[in-house]
C-alpha cells in the first residue's frame, strides 16, 4: 500500500502517504492504481507536500487495457499502489509491437528500460507539431523519428513521400546515407545553392503555377491587383507560340490603348505627349511611331501625323484614327494557360507590359502605381539570380513533374525529398514552400483513389512560413490552413517544426493532433501554447521549463496519456549543433 485517499479536488486525488519516502529514489512522475470492487483508476504522481501525494488521474484499466479518461472517482477505501513496471507499457508504450504498425520514439525517462511507441496510423494520419527553444533537440527529434521509421528490421516503408522545407540545409547529413544501410530507401535533396554543382538545383516549372501562385510571387497585396495579373496570364498564352498570332495581339493591344487616348478629350498636347508614350515603349514592327501612314500623293510615319497645327489641334485625327483601327481584330479569345505548355519569365513579363495598356491601367494613376509595382517586381525577379529556380529546361506536366520529384537518380522510388531553402530570403522561401505545397495539395487531391500516395510536408521554422498573412484577404484562403483543415482525407499532412509557435496561423495549429514540446521559455510562447494547444494540462506547462535536450512531452492522438520522451541521438545527426567557439578562438601555444 502506497498510502490512503484523504481528498479529491477536481481531477486530483490527495494521498497521505505511509511509506519512507527516503527509501524511493523519486514518486514524482510515477504512475498508481487506486482500486476498489469496481474500477481500477490509474494516475500520476505531479507532487508530493507534507507527506501528501497529489495524483492527476488519467484513466482505468478495463479487462487488462487501459483506456484514457476518468468517468467516475476512485472511492476513498480503494487501495493505493505503485504500478509495477511490467504494466507500464500498457499505459505509456505499444501493445502488442507490430513493426509496419508501430513506430518506436524513445525511452521513457522514468522507467528505465521501457520503451514508448505510438500506433503509425494514429500519428502519421494527423497533422503534428514539434516545439522547443534552439538547442533543445527539435532537428535531432525529427531525424530520429524518420531514421526509425526507414531502420526497421522487416518492414520497409517503401512507398513514404516525405517533403522535408530545409530552412539551413540541416538534414543532408542525417538522410544521405540511409540509401547505403537500406538499399530500397532514397533520400533526394534539391538545393537553392546556384554556386553548389553537387547537388540538383531547386527548380519549378513556371507553367504548373496559377494566378494565386504568381500573385504571391509577386507580392500582391490588394484584391485589385489580381485582374493585371490575370490577363497577364492570359495573353502569355499567345506570347510564348507562333510570332504571327503574337503580333496580332500586341497590334490589337496597343491599337485599343491608343484609341482610348485619342477619344479621351483631352488637350491635343497631352494626347500627343500619350501616344509618344504608349508607342515609345509599347510597339511591334507593324505598329510605331515610324510606321508608314499611306496618303494620296504622299507617305509619313506615324509620328508626324500627331503633330499639333497652329490652332493648336492636332488636325489629321480622323486620318490618324481609321488608321489605327485598321489594326483591331475582334476574333481574338484568351484563356488562361492550363499547363499544356511551356512558358518562360520573359514571356510572361512581355505579356504583362502589354497587360497594362490592355487593362487601360494608363488613365488612372492609382491603379497604374498598383499593377506597376508587380511589373518592376516582376522584371527585377527576371533580371536577378534567383530566376533560375523558374527555368525548367524542358516542359512537362504536373503529373510527371511531382512523380519526377519521387524518382531517384537510379529511377527507384525516393521516399525523402529535402528542399534545402537556406540560400534564398524568407520571402522568397515562404512562397517557394507555398507553392510547392499547393502543387502537392491539388495534385493528391485529383488522384483517382483517395489518400493512395500520402504526402507528409515537414516544414522546419514553420513559423516563418505558416503566417497569419495577407493571404486569406487577398486570394480569400492560405494554402497552409487549407491543408490543415481538409489535408487528411487526401493524405496530405503538415509537420510544424518551430521555435516560435506564437507567431504561427492559430487556424493551421488549432488543427495538429500530436505534439511533441521540447524545452520552452519564452512566456510568450509558452502562454500560446497552454491557449491554442487542445488537451494540455498545466503539468505538462510546468515541466517545459526544466526538460533536458532531446527531451520532449508528448501527447495527443497517438498517445493514450501526456508521456515523457528521451529521444536517442540520431546516427548521424543532422548539422543543427551551435557554433564552437572555443575551438575556433583557441590555438594552442608554441
Amino acid at each position: 500500500m502506497l498510502g490512503t485517499i484523504i481528498g479529491i479536488e477536481e481531477n486530483t486525488v490527495l494521498i497521505r502517504l505511509n511509506i519512507e519516502l527516503d527509501k524511493y529514489q523519486s514518486l514524482i512522475n510515477l504512475h498508481v492504481l487506486m482500486e476498489d470492487s469496481a474500477h481500477k483508476i490509474v494516475g500520476e504522481i505531479t507532487d508530493i507536500k507534507e507527506g501528501v501525494a497529489y495524483v492527476n488521474m488519467l484513466g482505468e484499466f478495463q479487462n487488462n487495457q487501459f483506456v484514457f479518461g476518468v468517468v467516475r472517482k476512485p472511492s476513498f477505501g480503494a487501495t493505493v499502489k505503485l504500478i509495477s513496471k511490467e504494466r507500464i507499457p500498457l499505459i505509456i508504450g505499444v501493445d502488442n509491437y507490430k513493426e509496419n504498425k508501430d513506430l518506436y520514439l524513445g525511452t521513457s525517462p522514468i522507467y528505465d528500460g521501457v520503451k514508448i511507441g505510438i500506433n503509425i496510423n494514429q500519428f502519421f494520419s494527423n497533422h503534428f507539431a514539434i516545439f522547443g527553444s534552439t538547442g533543445s533537440g527539435k532537428s535531432w527529434s525529427v531525424a530520429r523519428i524518420i531514421q526509425n521509421l526507414f531502420e526497421k528490421q522487416r518492414s520497409i516503408a517503401y512507398r513514404a513521400s516525405i517533403f522535408i522545407f530545409d530552412a539551413y540545409g540541416e538534414y543532408h547529413n542525417a538522410f544521405n546515407k540511409l540509401h547505403d544501410m537500406i538499399p530500397e530507401i532514397n533520400f533526394k535533396t534539391y538545393t537553392t545553392n546556384t554556386h553548389f554543382s553537387e547537388t540538383e538545383i531547386l527548380k519549378i516549372p513556371l507553367w504548373l503555377l496559377s494566378l494565386d501562385d504568381i500573385a504571391l510571387l509577386l507580392g500582391a497585396e490588394k484584391p485589385s491587383q489580381l485582374p493585371i495579373i490575370e490577363k497577364a496570364m492570359k495573353l502569355v498564352t499567345i506570347f510564348a507560340r507562333e510570332e504571327e498570332l503574337v503580333i496580332k495581339h500586341k497590334n490589337d493591344i496597343i491599337a485599343r490603348a491608343l484609341l482610348d487616348i485619342l477619344s479621351s478629350g483631352r488637350p491635343p498636347a497631352q494626347i500627343r505627349d500619350q501616344i509618344f508614350s504608349v508607342l515609345s515603349y509599347y510597339n511591334t514592327k507593324e505598329l510605331n511611331l515610324e510606321t508608314p501612314i499611306f496618303q494620296p500623293g504622299y507617305t509619313r510615319p506615324l509620328k508626324q501625323c500627331i503633330q499639333i497645327d497652329q490652332t493648336g489641334k492636332i488636325r489629321e485625327m480622323e486620318l490618324i484614327t481609321t488608321f489605327i483601327e485598321s489594326f483591331l481584330a475582334d476574333d481574338l479569345e484568351l484563356t488562361m494557360p492550363d499547363g499544356t505548355f511551356k512558358y518562360t519569365l520573359k514571356d510572361l513579363s512581355d505579356a504583362f507590359d502589354f497587360a497594362l495598356i490592355s487593362e487601360g491601367v494608363l488613365k488612372s494613376d492609382k491603379i497604374y502605381d498598383e499593377a506597376n509595382v508587380l511589373k518592376v517586381r516582376l522584371h527585377s525577379l527576371l533580371n536577378s539570380e534567383t530566376s533560375v529556380y523558374f527555368d525548367y529546361p524542358e516542359y512537362i506536366t504536373r503529373d510527371q513533374y511531382i512523380r519526377g520529384l519521387l524518382t531517384a537518380h537510379d529511377g527507384k522510388k525516393a521516399q525523402i525529398v529535402n528542399f534545402n531553402i537556406n540560400f534564398v530570403d524568407d520571402r522568397l522561401a515562404k512562397n517557394i514552400t507555398k507553392i510547392y505545397s499547393k502543387l502537392l495539395f491539388d495534385y493528391a487531391k485529383d488522384l483517382d483513389k483517395r489518400a493512395s500516395l500520402p504526402f507528409h510536408i515537414i516544414l522546419e521554422e514553420a513559423h516563418r512560413y505558416v503566417q497569419n498573412d495577407n493571404d486569406i484577404n487577398l486570394l480569400g484562403y492560405n494554402i497552409f490552413e487549407r491543408i490543415t483543415k481538409e489535408g487528411r482525407k487526401y493524405g496530405v499532412i503538415l509537420g510544424l517544426i518551430s521555435q516560435r509557435p506564437s507567431e504561427l496561423s492559430e487556424t493551421s495549429l488549432s488543427q495538429c493532433t500530436n505534439f511533441l514540446i521540447f524545452k520552452m521559455l519564452h512566456p510568450k510562447d509558452v502562454s500560446y501554447i497552454r491557449e491554442m494547444v487542445p488537451n494540455i494540462t498545466n503539468e505538462i506547462v510546468k515541466r517545459l521549463r526544466i526538460l533536458q535536450p532531446g527531451t520532449c512531452i508528448a501527447f495527443g492522438s497517438a498517445f493514450k496519456v501526456p508521456v515523457i520522451v528521451k529521444l536517442d541521438v540520431p546516427n548521424p545527426a543532422p548539422e543543427s549543433s551551435s557554433c564552437d567557439i572555443s575551438g575556433v578562438w583557441f590555438v594552442d601555444r608554441k
